[in-house]
């Protein structure tokens, strides 16, 4: 993708101006990926407003980057941040942005150092950019939510009481590496019973049983790209107040999936949720945010959450993931990842994650 990877170098280029800068200096790996095709453990990137971006990382990298990265200069050092800030001074790109928020004191402090740099805060420039994204982006997000539900139908035949968390959350990631992933998005998720109160359990050796709701949220990760899906199944007949919960969970989720439209603010997709849960009664047992985006990273923008700022765009993807936890008994969360889409109905967003055995409507009795 060497050309999309140029327009975006252009895209912050030509933001650099109204930052009063010369150049960019990217060293978070992930925005580096974004900019230059390059997954690396150590590297930044140089983007001027005019000219040939520079790509500095270590030896370990170099052919790789000479694959992945064409169209940059390619600069072979360890202190690859030191190396092309030093390198912009002595082409006199002087007012140099930088990551901030990706930065140590100790190394911002090492690049003040160096004669002739005048640093000024770049700000979440990268990170903007990334919100929308390209049709590239979305083909390689799609592919790893299929897998991710081709990996949760296979699995979920397997569910059974005397089946641990741990070892469900094992054989999720196993059929999702089957399936084709290069890896999981993210530690998988199992919670059962009286832990499903708990939204980021960690999967133990607790023993599923009879009546336990168990929440199952997992993903698997496709060319950089993090798929993020949630169900809720239960064992045996459920209790009247687990049916209860998991449809208004499954209401608050439709109601949020109807509400993410281009230009619909994210505090206001959150709030449609929202008040599905709070008007039950439930509000004080939902404590986190609808949803995020989804990427390069599995929480990056936009946060759906109350009194977060921005608005939704086309072709943003985002997850929409209500959920209620009730400590001492268990807990539902629900959630999808999908592309926010123009259109006038809910039918018309792209929903990514679907699965045949537990479509998240209807609650999964195994």
């Amino acid at each position: 993708m060497p050309d999309i990877q140029q327009h975006r170098r252009d895209r912050l280029a030509a933001g650099l101006a109204a930052r009063d800068a010369d150049a960019a200096l990217i060293t978070s790996g992930v925005n580096v990926r974004y900019l230059t095709g390059l997954a690396s453990s150590n590297a930044a990137v140089l983007v001027p407003a005019e000219g040939v971006a520079v790509l500095a990382t270590d030896s370990r990298y170099a052919l790789t980057a000479e694959l992945q990265a064409p169209g940059t200069e390619l600069v072979v050092t360890r202190a690859v941040a030191a190396g092309l800030a030093a390198l912009a001074a002595e082409r006199g790109l002087r007012r140099l942005a930088f990551e901030a928020h990706e930065m140590t004191v100790e190394q911002r402090d090492e690049l003040a150092t160096i004669a002739g740099i005048d640093l000024r805060p770049l700000g979440r420039a990268v990170e903007e950019l990334r919100i929308v994204k390209d049709p590239a982006e979305l083909a390689l997000l799609g592919q790893a939510c299929a897998l991710t539900g081709q990996a949760f139908d296979r699995v979920a035949p397997q569910i059974a009481a005397g089946v641990t968390e741990r070892q469900l959350a094992t054989l999720i990631e196993r059929a999702m590496i089957e399936a084709g992933a290069d890896k999981p998005a993210f530690d998988t998720i199992v919670a059962s019973g009286p832990n499903g109160a708990i939204p980021h359990h960690e999967p133990g050796g607790r023993a599923f049983a009879a009546g336990d709701l168990i929440t199952i949220d997992c993903g698997a990760r496709v060319g950089g790209y993090h798929a993020d899906m949630t169900r809720t199944v239960v064992l045996g007949p459920p209790a009247g107040w687990q049916r209860e919960v998991y449809e208004l969970v499954a209401a608050a989720q439709w109601a949020g999936i109807a509400a993410a439209a281009p230009g619909a603010a994210v505090a206001d997709v959150d709030a449609s949720a929202r008040e599905v849960i709070e008007q039950a009664g439930y509000g004080e047992f939902f404590g986190h945010g609808l949803g995020h985006g989804v990427g390069l990273e599995i929480h990056e923008a936009p946060a759906l959450g109350p009194g977060q700022p921005g608005r939704l765009a086309d072709r943003v993807p985002i997850t929409v993931e209500p959920g209620i936890y009730l400590p001492g008994r268990g807990g539902v969360r629900i959630e999808d990842t999908l592309v926010v889409r123009s259109g006038t109905l809910p039918a018309a967003r792209d929903l990514l994650t679907t699965t045949t055995t537990a479509t998240g409507r209807e609650l999964l009795v195994l």
